[in-house]
């Protein structure tokens, strides 16, 4: 039945193209048709793309002159501190010396120390509280004859000591007269494991940052809701050195120490959410 049908319209073709010839006038018919349904195709593409550029620059005059939406939030800083004791001292002690011989130099500087060593040893402070900083260097001096002139050798060992029991800081100290070490410098007091009073202060800052936001909530008339952002920093301020002379005021050989205590502070930043 399909094969009458295409034999009826090759005869209808070649009935009204009487001087062409039937196989051209059925290629030019299908041909004709290919065109325009490829016409049709690009106009549907054309009209979507044109219909999706008028909707975008409709979307984008709408938004001309007006400002952007931000969040409805709020930021509150809370602010922790607490004080503790300093447990532990820290101080210097060294020997210098100069002499020709680098051998010799080293040699005498290392009696000194080795001496104090032993000492604090004996005294129960531990090695890993104990660091040196060792050094060799050319030691000169000038004059206007001579000019630059090298006098020998300087040998240096800076101690530094960390102290637990505080009742041995006299002891420590007076370490650098028994041997005649030639330097001793700083005494600073500090604490040795400050993160718990830190963890104290941070729950401080929280807890004023909260108080701060209900009351900020309530006198604005909205309610809050849930943490944004959160931040912190230290606040503490820097160790300092506490000293006392009440032996020397009693009378005593030695003077006592008082270790003092020292602030520990936190700041904190909470940025929360406005429901209303």
């Amino acid at each position: 039945m399909a094969n009458n049908f295409v034999k009826e319209v090759k005869e209808n073709c070649c009935a009204v193209n009487a001087d062409k010839a039937c196989g051209g006038c059925w290629g030019a018919d299908f041909g004709k048709k290919v065109l325009w349904t490829f016409a049709g195709v690009l106009l549907v593409y054309a009209i979507f793309w044109l219909g999706t550029t008028i909707r975008n620059n409709i979307k984008q005059y709408d938004f001309i002159g007006k400002a952007d939406k931000f969040e409805r939030q709020i930021a509150i800083n809370g602010y922790g501190k607490v004080s503790g004791s300093n447990d532990i001292a820290v101080t210097t002690i060294g020997h210098s010396n100069t002499d020709k011989d680098v051998s010799k130099a080293q040699a005498e500087n290392k009696k000194v120390m080795d001496q104090i060593l032993a000492d604090l040893q004996t005294m129960g402070v531990a090695d890993k509280d104990l660091q040196s900083n060792y050094t060799i260097y050319p030691d000169y001096n000038y004059t206007e004859e001579k000019g630059q002139v090298l006098q020998g050798y300087r040998v240096s060992n800076q101690l530094t000591v960390k102290i637990r029991d505080l009742s041995k800081v006299s002891a420590v100290l007076g370490l650098a007269g028994k041997y005649g070490a030639t330097e001793v410098s700083g005494l600073n007091f500090t604490i040795d494991d400050p993160e718990n009073l830190k963890n104290e202060a941070r729950k401080k800052a929280l807890e004023d940052a909260q108080i701060k936001a209900g009351q900020m909530a309530v006198a604005l008339g909205v309610r809050l809701g849930g943490v944004i952002s959160f931040s912190e920093w230290d606040a503490s301020p820097g160790p300092y050195p506490v000293y006392s002379m009440m032996g020397a005021e009693k009378g005593g050989g030695e003077p006592g120490v008082a270790s003092g205590s020292q602030d520990v502070a936190m700041n904190v930043s909470i940025t929360y959410e406005i429901l209303q």
